[in-house]
């Protein structure tokens, strides 16, 4: 069928013109098999006969049943990659999606520990050994420095200049960024490279019992268990990265200068965080204010 065979010849598009992941290339398949199946359903002949009205139907029903604002806006964001595919290919003179937007939804503010929750997690001595010596300094250094899971377990040895208390992280779009790193995280680093001493078949800084790099799902593991073990409650490395930023931003009020730590390229996504910043000073208002909260009524009690 033309709409399945145009789709697939965008998508290797995609794979051998852009070299996009096959992660990426899965997720641009998914979304546009909708669309696919949403144009065969209304019998359209060829993507040229879809036109905007029906796009914001598909749009809207799906929204309707509970697809999320991101996830809509992913999808349209795919369409108009198509159409601009189609159109340079001379298949297609227009674009259906051109003007739409997705329905707002809410905003999901990222869980953060607390500053009390986060020095609990570290309350207890490591012991001397392999994996507690490793996943102390991966716990140490996620909320010292606020890194995404992909950058820690990319790093090498020569990223770290624990004397300057630096590491150099290549994160999204090989964008490169200096990042300091904090005291305690630089002892438990040395610690572990102590132990990690001649045991490495590769220069990865975390390893596991065999010298090979640590994967993301062995450190989403382990940072889990920690968790359950330290809390009581299940942990993942982006929430650390998310409680390094909120708390940055409680003590200094700078902006800017957390969006350059954590490596955002655009401040509005940085901007998230001051939703979590004002729900503390919400909170610190509500129980040191007097006028805060309303008084009862000896009257209407």
């Amino acid at each position: 069928m033309k709409l399945a065979a145009d789709l697939d010849a965008y998508l290797e598009h995609l794979r051998s013109e852009r070299q996009l992941s096959a992660h990426t290339l899965s997720a641009y398949r998914r979304d546009l098999d909708k669309l696919r199946a949403f144009a065969q359903d209304e019998q359209l002949a060829d993507w040229q006969a879809l036109d905007s009205a029906r796009l914001r139907r598909l749009i809207a029903h799906l929204h309707q049943q509970g697809l999320s604002s991101r996830s809509l806006a992913r999808l349209l964001s795919a369409c108009r990659g198509l159409y601009q595919y189609l159109g340079r290919e001379g298949l297609c003179r227009h674009d259906p999606a051109a003007g739409l937007s997705t329905p707002k939804g809410q905003r999901r503010l990222p869980r953060a520990l607390d500053a009390d929750r986060a020095q609990q997690l570290f309350a207890t001595a490591a012991e001397d050994d392999f994996l507690a010596r490793r996943d102390q300094a991966i716990l140490e250094l996620l909320y010292s420095s606020g890194l995404r899971l992909s950058e820690l377990v990319g790093l090498d040895l020569l990223q770290l200049d624990l004397d300057e208390g630096l590491v150099r992280v290549s994160g999204k779009g090989n964008r490169e960024r200096i990042v300091p790193i904090g005291r305690p995280a630089r002892a438990a680093l040395r610690a572990w490279l102590a132990v990690r001493q001649g045991l490495a078949s590769e220069p990865a800084l975390f390893i596991n019992r065999h010298g090979r790099r640590l994967s993301a799902r062995s450190v989403q593991l382990r940072v889990r268990q920690a968790g359950i073990r330290e809390l009581g409650e299940h942990l993942h490395p982006h929430m650390l990265r998310h409680s390094f930023a909120s708390h940055l931003l409680e003590s200094s009020q700078d902006l800017r200068a957390v969006q350059e730590l954590l490596g955002h390229a655009d401040i509005r996504t940085t901007q998230v965080y001051t939703h979590l910043d004002f729900q503390h000073l919400a909170k610190v208002y509500d129980s040191a204010h007097p006028r805060a909260r309303q008084r009862k009524d000896p009257d209407k009690s």
